[in-house]
C-alpha cells in the first residue's frame, strides 16, 4: 500500500500543478495533475489560465477579476496549452485574454482584468453569516470516510477517488453537496484552506482561491431537488465562471465560502458565491452557471 502523502507534500504538489511553464512568447503550458482520472477539474483550468495571464500582465498590476467560459471538458493526461492575447494596456487597468487548448482544441476561454493598486472609496454592504467556526467542524475527509463505510456497493475506483488525500481542506457546515438526500434551501456554507502553508506569493494565493471556488458552487443549484451526485442521479458541467478579487487574502488561512442558487431551469443552474476571511472581510465574489440535468433512469 502506498504511503499517505503529508499535507506539505500535497500542497507542494498543488503549487507545482498551478505553476505554468513559459513555452515561447505569450504561450504557457500547464502540467496535468499527477494520478488524475477522467475529466480535468474546472478549477484547475481556471487557475492555470489565471496564472498564465498573471505572468503576462504589466509589472505592478494585480488581477481584480476574471471571466471564463468552459467550451469542452478537458482530459486528464495531456498537458494544457495557454495562449495569451494582450488586448489592452492602460495606465490604471490592463486586460489579458487566454485560450486554453488540448491537442489544438480549445477547452476554455478566459479574460482577466488587472489594476494598479490604489486607494479609493470603500464600503462593504454585506455581513458574513454567523456560522460555526472551522475548529468546531469535522473535516470533510472524516465525513467522506463515514459515507464510504456506509456504501458497500462503491467500486474500488469510486472509493479511491472519494478518499483521495486533498491539498485543500474543506469543512462543510450544512452537508456534503454530493451526498444530498432530501430537498433543502439552495444555500450552503463551507470553510476551506490549503492543508499546509503556502509561499508568500499573492499570485499563487489568488490562483488557489480561483481553484477552490469551483469546489461546491454548481452543487448548490441541486440542493432544492434532493438529488445526489454520488448516487448517480445528476449530470453536471460548468458553463461559465466569474470571480471578482476584492482584496488580497491568504489561501492558507481559513476562508468561508457562502453559496446560493437563486434560479435553475432549462437544464441550467445559476449559482453565486461570497468568500470571506474569518474576520468578516469580503475578499472575493463568484458567479457561475452550469449545465445540471437529472440522469434518465432508462
Amino acid at each position: 500500500m502506498s504511503e499517505t502523502p503529508t499535507p506539505e507534500k500535497l500542497v507542494a504538489g498543488l503549487v507545482r500543478l498551478l505553476t505554468v511553464k513559459q513555452d515561447g512568447p505569450d504561450h504557457f503550458v500547464g502540467l496535468p495533475q499527477k494520478g488524475g482520472v477522467g475529466r480535468v477539474f474546472g478549477g484547475q483550468v481556471i487557475a492555470q489560465a489565471l496564472q498564465s495571464a498573471q505572468l503576462a500582465a504589466p509589472e505592478g498590476m494585480v488581477a481584480h477579476s476574471l471571466h471564463a467560459y468552459f467550451l469542452r471538458g478537458g482530459k486528464e493526461g495531456p498537458a494544457i496549452d495557454y495562449t495569451i492575447a494582450r488586448d489592452f494596456d492602460g495606465r490604471s487597468f490592463a486586460n489579458r485574454r487566454v485560450v486554453a487548448a488540448q491537442d489544438g482544441t480549445p477547452i476554455l476561454n478566459l479574460t482577466a482584468s488587472f489594476q494598479k493598486p490604489e486607494d479609493g472609496l470603500a464600503h462593504q454592504d454585506c455581513v458574513m453569516p454567523d456560522v460555526a467556526m472551522p475548529e468546531d467542524l469535522k473535516s470533510d475527509m472524516v465525513l467522506r470516510q463515514k459515507f464510504a463505510d456506509a456504501m458497500p456497493d462503491l467500486s474500488e475506483t469510486q472509493r479511491r477517488l472519494m478518499l483521495r488525500p486533498r491539498p485543500v481542506e474543506v469543512r462543510t457546515i450544512d452537508s456534503l453537496h454530493w451526498m444530498n438526500s432530501e430537498p433543502k434551501p439552495p444555500r450552503a456554507h463551507s470553510w476551506f484552506r490549503t492543508a499546509a502553508p503556502l509561499p508568500d506569493n499573492p499570485d499563487i494565493h489568488r490562483a488557489i482561491i480561483a481553484y477552490a471556488s469551483d469546489y461546491t458552487l454548481l452543487g448548490t443549484s441541486a440542493l432544492p431537488h434532493g438529488l445526489s451526485w454520488m448516487r448517480g442521479e445528476l449530470i453536471g458541467a460548468s458553463l461559465d465562471h466569474t470571480i471578482w478579487f476584492h482584496t488580497p487574502a491568504r489561501a492558507d488561512d481559513w476562508l468561508l465560502y457562502v453559496t446560493d442558487s437563486p434560479w435553475s431551469g432549462g437544464g441550467r443552474g445559476f449559482n453565486r458565491g461570497s468568500i470571506y476571511s474569518r474576520d468578516g472581510t469580503l475578499v472575493a465574489s463568484v458567479a457561475q452557471e452550469g449545465m445540471i440535468r437529472q440522469r434518465r433512469t432508462d
